[in-house]
């Protein structure tokens, strides 16, 4: 398969700009990490809670491993699968994937058969790096099953699994790392590849469609890093928090290449619970974190300011799905120390736009931030060009941290861009004078009733001001007289006690919400269906409406 370049994606001149502007760098992965090293050795970098290694031990141990993985084949360009949970074993073998100059493809930890299958096969992985078993599910039985029809896939790392005898297409961790010295095994490997030579190929959350893998160099990556280290101001004495997947964007941007860059510390959570994090971020002394949207919700949930100190945190940035005003000031309210900041970002190009520490406050209550330095952010029409200011259009973003392209798939690619080259998200969106952005939902997330366009973000954020709801999601029900009519997935708050269909109603009709859009049918769950990013997965939303519809079921009392 065909993997695109630089010169695919980027004129000679947009290329000259970057190099010149800072945004790209010359440096490599692991060029970055002996720098870093050399100035930071015996600073911890990684942290887990039951393992850490420090800047001068990740230098060491994954030059170490990688003279193993080169002895068992791995050359520069192939693909290497990792699926971990949030372990710092995942920094040691990111890096030593960097230094032989293959190209990671991270997979989160609750993909499954299914999504695995497609990404081995879409990826053409020949190396595969992940658990023995983790929170009861056996990864190791699953990939020794999708080996068995894929030849191609020739390698089992395990990590953490010293039960797991080593032998054929299987090993461990430890037994593949040899017991060299780091130096000459760094000279033996040599650098095999530059900056802007694939990196990673990041896939994108899914919540629509097959997940599509996002070429990446490491200068797309690292500008991202570098453009936020000014947008939060961080520096060699922060710790970053990153409870949301390091096998992901968000978490592997902001949990490994911002406090790289910058010399700092990053705590890494793998088993998600609100009190636990509170608890791990006064131990760790935790001042950054970047995370979806329901895990500040969470934490301020929980909070007790008799039992938790979160007075390290400086700056928490709501990403992965819009933040309600609501939320924001809550957060504001029981983390005082904290600047809560939003973000809006894709896989494709990382950071879209977001908030920063220098901004007025009220940017991040009424927007999701503006596009970063050296890049451009638009909103545009059906046609590509620029609506004009305060209109909706399909948020578009022009820049040095935009991927290479789709992993073999140059047609999906073009259709992305623009007349003049920006790259269409499908998120609608606002911008205002000043060129602050408000995320409005997506091209495909809006109910057509009767012809008549209801954006359901509108909805959705006065329904997360309301008390008896943890959580909400609107999509279109199908109906043959409309079209579509507003159907509301609900979390109650209190189980015992939910919300009914009139009672939304009234409360939407309170505020200013017209009839037609208020919804009119209720769907109560004990849980969203999410992607690991905090995206809630409306297309299963969707599909289970329309079944509903299809085979109708009784209402609840009172909805």
């Amino acid at each position: 398969m065909e993997i695109p370049t630089v010169s695919d994606r980027y004129s000679a001149a947009e290329v000259q700009e970057y190099y010149d502007s800072g945004c790209w760098s010359t440096e490599t992965f692991a060029e970055l990490l002996t720098r870093q090293a050399e100035a930071w050795g015996d600073k911890t970098f990684i942290t887990d809670g039951a393992a850490s290694a420090t800047y001068a031990e990740l230098r060491d141990r994954s030059a170490r491993l990688a003279v193993g993985l080169r002895e068992r084949g791995l050359r520069a360009g192939d693909r290497v699968a990792v699926q971990l949970p949030n372990w710092s074993e995942f920094a040691l073998v990111a890096a030593a994937v960097a230094r032989l100059g293959a190209v990671m493809v991270p997979i989160m930890p609750i993909y499954r058969r299914d999504e695995v299958g497609h990404v081995l096969d879409d990826a053409q992985v020949s190396v595969v790096v992940t658990a023995s078993t983790f929170k009861g599910f056996d990864y190791l039985g699953m990939y020794r099953d999708l080996a068995g029809t894929r030849p191609a896939v020739h390698t089992i790392v395990v990590v953490r699994g010293d039960e797991v005898p080593a032998g054929g297409t299987v090993t461990t961790l430890d037994a593949v790392t040899p017991d060299v010295d780091p130096a000459a095994a760094a000279s033996e490997i040599g650098a095999p590849v530059t900056a802007d030579d694939p990196y990673v190929i990041v896939y994108t959350s899914g919540t629509t469609a097959r997940p599509k893998g996002c070429v990446h160099t490491f200068n797309t990556y690292a500008s991202g890093a570098r453009a936020l280290t000014a947008a939060f101001g961080f520096t060699s004495d922060d710790v970053g928090f990153s409870p949301s997947p390091i096998t992901h964007t968000t978490g592997l941007v902001t949990g490994i290449l911002l406090p790289l860059i910058n010399g700092g510390s990053t705590h890494v959570m793998a088993e998600w619970e609100p009190r636990r994090g509170l608890a791990e971020i006064a131990r760790y002394r935790c001042s950054v974190s970047v995370t979806a949207t329901t895990f500040i919700q969470m934490v301020v949930d929980v909070f007790d300011p008799a039992e938790h100190d979160a007075s390290s945190i400086r700056v928490w940035v709501s990403a992965g799905a819009p933040i309600p005003r609501s939320v924001v000031e809550r957060a504001r309210t029981i983390l005082p120390s904290a600047k809560i900041l939003s973000l809006y970002g894709r896989s494709e190009n990382l950071t879209t736009t977001t908030c920063t520490v220098d901004d007025d406050p009220e940017k991040s209550l009424v927007s999701d931030g503006a596009a970063l330095p050296f890049a451009e952010v638009q909103v545009v029409n059906d046609a590509g060009a620029p609506v004009p200011t305060g209109e909706e259009g399909d948020i578009a973003y022009k820049g040095p941290s935009h991927m290479l392209g789709y992993l073999g798939r140059p047609a999906e690619t073009a259709e992305l861009y623009t007349p003049t080259g920006f790259s269409r998200s499908g998120d609608l969106g606002r911008m205002d004078a000043d060129g602050y952005v408000r995320v409005t939902g997506r091209t495909k997330d809006i109910v057509i009733r009767g012809g008549m366009n209801i954006s359901v973000r509108e909805i959705e954020d006065l329904l997360a001001e309301h008390r008896g709801i943890r959580a909400a999601a609107v999509v279109g029900m199908p109906d043959v007289r409309l079209g579509e009519r507003v159907c509301c997935y609900v979390v109650p708050a209190d189980p015992a006690d939910p919300p009914s269909l009139d009672t939304l109603k009234a409360y939407l009709h309170d505020r200013g919400v017209a009839v037609q859009k208020t919804p009119e049918r209720l769907e109560l769950v004990t849980e969203m269906p999410m992607t690991a990013t905090g995206k809630i997965q409306k297309h299963l939303l969707r599909q289970d409406i329309a079944r509903k519809v299809e085979q109708p079921v009784e209402q609840p009392a009172g909805a």
